[in-house]
């Protein structure tokens, strides 16, 4: 594990080796434990190294056996032993243990169709010197991000996009288009980021300079049809198995090994699988709230235990206080990019504390879009139930709906926000219904919030509804998810929070197989009767309790729309006061002071659109302003003082 960075000049001169040292050091946490870089003409490419697998011996770049073949690449290859025994016997020589050693010589071998050979999470610089060919990939599924710039005749890439920031003559401005997606979403997808002129190399995506040419390709997707040759239960058995051998493929690892534990269905799942595999109490990490009633209702440490208890885990637990937010300089630094989802402040307290023993961990990332986790995809089953209705009564429930609180920190409060929703949107068409679910303001709102910029406009969601064909809606659903918010929300936080602390962060529940497996399940199977999972919850049936089973999800994130009420009510006040606002010029000071007043009266829960602008400007604080992150970090805590 590690992070990537180079360049390349498309017109043949010559490239700058000096660069290398300024974009590795700005993302040493990536890999503390060493750094390499190769450089031929008018090609570069460097990395800094965290060890996992062969610790002595793995030091990249790696070469193939004349060195033209040069390679640096950021993840893991789980299939790697293999792949290594099959280009053996066809005469290649390994110069090492590393897992990341096949794919030079799968390269030779195969030519770029190597990576439909590969099982594994990873993005890589690959340099050819016989054809003076650059070639860069990224995993199936987008779970090491690959960020890329070109201004002229020079193409830069990294793992971060903080790494491109060191290149001469980069600065870091806002690219607008972006801004309003993300208000809209709560996170920027690809191909853009926030920053002006860098891009996001999309998920199962390579890209070649050759010839000074620039060429990019999808070379994978999910498939899109539905098998109804499989009765139920061996639908249950190919999920049992899937997730077994996933979780013991992803298991290999020459440093300490642990896992996440929320108590929740997916994270049990993997540490059911874990503690089968494994003769040894597998560690386990939980992080919790204590206090008021509002962090209560997030707190899932007695759940973790319970799980715990059952597989005789070494379990770990921490609490944690609202002054996380004074973090939020260091996070968003980490993050590159501003993102209102809450879940990468516990992520990283979580990875910190799980660093202390362990240096690889495994997450129950991606249960939900591959088996139907989330209570939006239930909107169809209800809608059809909702519209058969009378008029009359549909009319009075959605009057009704316009009455009820916004609010999510207790059980009741968070009945009647969700109702609220899906009574607002209960006659909307498909596309536009499930938009409603994912977004955090609606495009008008965020229109208005940008008031001054009236030019192009981009939607990705467009772009994912469009790219699927799935033959059930849950299934084109769960499609949209996996091309949108699960890389660039889900996983890109997973990857830059872990990351931070030195962590390796391994999702065996997106193993590539796996969900190709869960991707041709019926949606009647997936999510049987109304019930959420019902598949993945029969296959666990015989390891888990039913109340692990059947527990309320509470999701990974924290008590921040409470805590914007209380104890951090001044980060309205200052971050989103009037003249800040207007000295950033951006957004419509009016239109932020209504959301805040109607947040906190409970009109509307603004939770999610509140703490974008927040950590927006935050975000702003330390990039474009060009702040030290720990002088932003004692300005929050000057205001919440």
């Amino acid at each position: 594990m590690c992070g990537i960075y180079g360049l390349i000049h498309l017109d043949g001169t010559q490239a700058d080796p000096g660069l290398m040292s300024f974009m590795g050091d700005s993302i040493r946490h990536r890999g503390p434990d060493d750094q390499g870089w190769h450089h031929d003409g008018n090609c570069v490419i460097g990395m800094r190294r965290l060890s996992i697998i062969d610790l002595a011996g793995g030091h990249q770049p790696l070469s193939n056996e004349d060195a033209s073949v040069v390679l640096v690449c950021n993840g893991e290859i789980y299939n790697f032993r293999e792949l290594r025994q099959d280009l053996v016997a066809a005469g290649h020589v390994f110069r090492s243990g590393s897992d990341c050693e096949v794919i030079v010589h799968a390269y030779e071998q195969w030519g770029d169709g190597f990576v439909s050979r590969l099982n594994g999470m990873y993005n890589f610089a690959l340099w050819d010197a016989r054809r003076r060919r650059l070639l860069i990939g990224r995993d199936r599924l987008g779970i090491k991000p690959l960020y890329w710039r070109q201004d002229g005749q020079r193409l830069a890439f990294a793992t971060e996009a903080k790494a491109l920031l060191q290149i001469p003559g980069v600065t870091a401005e806002v690219d607008r288009i972006a801004l309003a997606s993300y208000l809209n979403l709560g996170y920027v997808s690809a191909p853009r980021s926030i920053f002006a002129g860098v891009a996001k190399l999309p998920v199962a995506t390579l890209m070649s300079v050759e010839a000074g040419k620039l060429s990019r390709w999808r070379y994978w997707s999910p498939p899109e049809r539905i098998d109804t040759r499989l009765e139920e239960e061996a639908w249950i058995e190919r999920v049992r198995t899937g997730i077994d051998r996933s979780v013991r493929m992803q298991m290999v690892s020459d440093v300490p090994i642990g896992a996440f534990l929320s108590g929740g269905i997916d994270s049990s799942a993997v540490v059911a699988a874990m503690a089968e595999a494994t003769g040894h109490p597998v560690k386990t990490y939980a992080i919790g709230f204590g206090g008021t009633a509002a962090d209560d209702y997030y707190n899932e440490l007695p759940y973790a235990k319970r799980v715990a208890g059952l597989f005789g885990t070494d379990h770990h637990e921490i609490v944690v206080k609202p002054d996380v937010i004074k973090l939020l300089p260091r996070l968003l630094w980490h993050m590159d990019e501003p993102i209102a989802d809450t879940a990468f402040i516990t992520t990283y307290l979580v990875s910190e504390f799980a660093r202390r023993d362990v240096t690889v961990i495994l997450s129950g990332v991606g249960g939900d879009e591959l088996f139907g986790g989330y209570r939006r995809y239930l909107g169809n089953h209800y809608v059809e139930r909702f519209n058969r209705l009378p008029g009359l009564a549909r009319s009075l429930a959605q009057r009704i709906g316009t009455l009820l609180p916004a609010d999510r920190h207790s059980n009741w409060l968070n009945l009647a926000r969700l109702a609220k929703g899906f009574l607002a949107s209960a006659e909307l068409p498909f596309e536009e219904r499930y938009r409603a679910y994912l977004q955090i303001m609606d495009r008008s709102l965020a229109g208005r919030l940008l008031a001054a910029d009236a030019g192009a406009t981009w939607d990705p969601l467009v772009d994912a509804f469009a790219e699927s064909r799935q033959d059930d809606p849950c299934n084109r659903m769960l499609a949209v998810d996996m091309a949108s918010q699960l890389p660039d929300d889900l996983l890109m936080l997973t990857d830059k929070m872990s990351m931070a602390v030195s962590l390796e962060c391994r999702v065996p529940l997106l193993d590539h197989e796996l969900l190709e497996m869960a991707a041709t399940m019926p949606e009647v199977v997936k999510i049987k009767g109304g019930v959420l999972k019902a598949a993945m919850k029969r296959a666990l049936g015989a390891r888990l309790p039913a109340d692990i089973l059947h527990r309320r999800k509470r999701g990974f994130g924290t008590p921040m729309g409470s805590w914007l009420k209380g104890e951090l009510s001044a980060l309205l006040g200052s971050l989103l006061a009037p003249e800040a606002i207007h000295a950033r010029g951006l957004f419509d000071a009016e239109v932020v002071a209504r959301l805040v007043a109607d947040h906190l009266a409970n009109r509307q829960d603004y939770t999610d659109a509140l703490l974008a602008l927040i950590n927006f400007e935050v975000w702003a604080r330390v990039f474009l302003d060009g702040r030290r992150h720990e002088d932003v970090s004692d300005e929050l805590r000057g205001i919440l003082a």
